[in-house]
């Protein structure tokens, strides 16, 4: 009986994954990121922050109405916005940490966990700061997938140890089940914002080709990494916009 209810939760689990993927790789034809660097789409990112973090709790009020901090002009750093259908409706940073770049907000948060796996030559992606426009949702439950994508591109590129992400504890069942991520810490205080955040770890190699195979909108190739990341964000003057590709693994499947 229970080999039975097994095999089909996880015939349930691969239909709700093909729906998703569907429509997925459909709403990408529709979408561009962003490599924010300045001017009025580094405003709209930190707007789009703050509504999200104000809405949520996690901040209060800012006589700027943006949110910004000092982590976002590191060399290290990235922010995207996320386009869809010619609007912002997310946005996500990520940091590339080394021995000789340990600079981000999880290795200022979390230094007892990831001061010594640097040293021991590990590196990292930090995904933080990440916000959403939930009225300007194309559909209902896609932004995180739309904004992670930034986070699974980076790691095809980085080849990092594994991807970080701070989030409320609340939220840990969706990062353990679609990309089983691994709890760190207890939640506790997070620079920057007043929720307590814990510190969860999405390891890269076997975990992350199983993620890939499992959800290939998540795919992208080399050309989309490296116009994403081959660039240090703060030394570009304008705004890059960057369409998805993980069509093409579609198309070739």
């Amino acid at each position: 009986m229970d080999a039975v209810r097994k095999n089909a939760s996880a015939g349930a689990s691969a239909k709700v994954d093909s729906v998703l993927n569907r429509s997925m790789m459909q709403l990408l034809e529709h979408v561009e990121y962003r490599l924010i660097t300045g001017g009025e789409d580094m405003e709209a990112i930190y707007r789009l922050r703050y509504r999200s973090y104000l809405r949520s709790g996690m901040c209060g009020p800012i006589a700027s109405g943006m949110f910004e901090d000092r982590w976002d002009n590191l060399p290290n750093s990235y922010r995207f916005g996320v386009y869809c259908y010619g609007e912002l409706v997310s946005t996500l940073r990520l940091h590339y940490i080394s021995s000789e770049h340990p600079y981000s907000p999880s290795v200022d948060a979390y230094p007892e966990i990831l001061i010594e796996r640097l040293a021991r030559g590990e590196t990292f992606i930090d995904g933080t700061r990440f916000a959403t426009d939930p009225d300007g949702a194309p559909a209902p439950g896609v932004l995180p997938f739309l904004t992670l994508r930034l986070a699974m591109v980076a790691s095809r590129y980085f080849g990092q140890n594994s991807v970080l992400t701070p989030v409320k504890v609340e939220h840990s069942a969706f990062y353990a089940r679609f990309f089983n991520a691994v709890q760190r810490t207890e939640g506790k205080v997070f620079p920057g914002v007043l929720t307590p955040i814990a510190l969860f770890e999405i390891p890269s190699g076997e975990n992350m080709r199983l993620t890939l195979e499992r959800f290939p909108f998540f795919k992208s190739t080399p050309m989309e990494q490296r116009l994403m990341f081959a660039n240090p964000a703060i030394n570009r003057l304008t705004p890059l916009s960057i369409l998805p590709t993980a069509k093409y693994y579609r198309d070739a499947a």
